[in-house]
């Protein structure tokens, strides 16, 4: 019985482990993908101002 509640316990640690670093992977991804985002509208605007100095 014991032995049983046991295996019970580790695998559901090893799904909660594995959860985790799927969690901690995509939160990293996200991280990326937003920080590319936000660079491109920064250059983007940088661009809008640049043009509109060199149109005056």
């Amino acid at each position: 019985l014991l032995e049983n509640a046991a295996g019970e316990m580790g695998a559901k640690m090893s799904a909660m482990d594995n959860a985790t670093r799927n969690a901690g992977d995509m939160i990293n991804k996200l991280s990326i993908t937003y920080n590319r985002q936000r660079q491109a509208q920064i250059t983007k605007e940088l661009i809008e101002i640049i043009s509109g100095a060199e149109a005056l």
